[in-house]
């Protein structure tokens, strides 16, 4: 027999689990919500040419990136990340035309990357990640890293710290290039592959790499912040400011440039110092971007954005011992304790359930006591029995779990006495 499994890099979310993903889901979607965003959902995969821009550096785009021909020999991926469809989005549905600029957005879902499997990043992982389209301010790249601060430590998270730095407009980022070319020169045979080949398409993506954090090479680097011009270091100074007064507290990382080619200006990762996270300590990273909402056919506008995995999020919240979802359990479990009264359980459940109660019933006709574990496996506020002396009264007995007290009543009274007794439902 074929041991069927699902592929690496991949996991099932299992309903023992899925309370958890839907607590944080519903809670992201509430606070993105107070700060006027609007949801948008893009296509699972696009034509390649959205991820693949020009002479991309970025590891996503040269070889992590799940590529294929469609039946009509049209090149397509599936979706990498988010930013780049909200933008091919943004401009193909001319959403750059709003009365009330900037657009603010925000997503959910899978994401597909072919990289290593390893704690907390999967080929398969979801994300939650905003975009603030059409204006450039820096006090909206404050905005944006308030809210995306301001979800963490709602949710209870302590041991977080903002790293932040800039990559300045097109004239520093070229004058700091040539800068990193010019010290990496000397020392390309003794970096890796990945850094040789940065080293040509995008040499700020050299401080980025993993295997060659340590190199003498890149600790005695130059730092961008010799190499912005005015208009960069003004525009920096006034993110730092409104940070200050929101009073986020934050460390300028000279050595943060992102893992992608599109970002101009402010980046920033949220991350995790409990040492349970290990090196999959990144919660939420992002930052601006000029030139993507151009290259998708729209006009010469500036974005910013973040995004955040939420596997990563669930693994941080467990490390600091943070519980979101609560089993609240089900209004109401069904015993039927004779054969003949199967169909009885059955309609009653389904009234039940169609005025808004969370309920369920027995289909095995197991015993008495086997159908009460499951009344506390489930966690039933009520049991409601049907038996042969029931059928023949047309009545109900009901036991309120957490008093004990016991009633019988006549069946049609149902609806009326789950109301006096519970003071929720669905």
């Amino acid at each position: 027999m074929t041991n069927y499994q699902m592929p690496r890099g991949t996991q099932d979310i299992l309903p023992n689990e899925i309370e958890k993903w839907h607590a944080l889901e519903e809670y992201l979607q509430k606070f993105t919500t107070l700060y006027h965003y609007k949801e948008i959902r893009t296509p699972i995969f696009e034509h390649t040419e959205v991820f693949k821009r020009g002479n991309d550096s970025s590891d996503m785009v040269n070889k992590e990136m799940y590529t294929f021909m469609d039946n009509g020999a049209r090149s397509l991926t599936l979706r990498p990340e988010g930013t780049a469809g909200v933008c091919r989005s943004f401009v193909e549905n001319k959403l750059y035309g709003s009365a009330d600029l900037p657009v603010k957005l925000y997503y959910m879902g899978p994401m597909m990357r072919y990289e290593r499997p390893q704690k907390g990043r999967q080929r398969i992982f979801n994300q939650f990640g905003v975009e603030v389209l059409g204006v450039k301010n820096p006090y909206l790249d404050v905005e944006t890293i308030a809210l995306g601060y301001s979800i963490l430590s709602g949710l209870g998270l302590k041991d977080l710290v903002v790293q932040l730095n800039t990559l300045g407009d097109d004239e520093s980022r070229n004058n700091y290039r040539e800068a990193l070319k010019k010290h990496f020169q000397g020392h390309l045979n003794e970096l890796c592959a990945d850094c040789r080949r940065r080293y040509e398409q995008n040499p700020l993506r050299i401080l980025d790499c993993k295997v060659d954090h340590d190199h003498p090479a890149m600790l005695s680097a130059p730092k961008i912040s010799d190499y912005l011009n005015k208009e960069s270091r003004d525009y920096f100074e006034k993110v730092k400011a409104g940070l200050d007064a929101l009073e986020i507290p934050y460390t300028v990382e000279d050595r943060l440039v992102r893992g992608l080619d599109y970002y101009t200006h402010t980046v920033f990762e949220i991350v995790s110092v409990n040492e349970e996270m290990g090196s999959q300590a990144t919660l939420l990273a992002g930052g601006r971007y000029d030139g993507l909402i151009e290259y998708f056919g729209g006009p010469e506008m500036s974005g910013i954005g973040w995004a955040l995995g939420m596997e990563r999020i669930l693994l941080a919240l467990e490390a600091e011992n943070i519980e979101i979802a609560k089993d609240e359990g089900i209004d109401a479990y069904v015993l039927c304790l004779c054969k003949e009264a199967q169909l009885e359980a059955f309609k009653l459940t389904t009234t039940l359930r169609s005025h808004g109660f969370i309920c369920d019933t027995d289909y095995q006709l197991r015993s008495f006591k086997a159908q009460f574990k499951s009344v506390e496996r489930m966690k039933a506020k009520i049991a409601i029995l049907i038996g042969e002396d029931e059928l023949a009264s047309h009545t109900l007995s009901l036991k309120k779990i957490d008093t004990q007290e016991q009633f019988k009543i006549n069946a049609d009274e149902i609806i009326a006495k789950m109301d006096e007794l519970l003071e929720e439902r669905f």
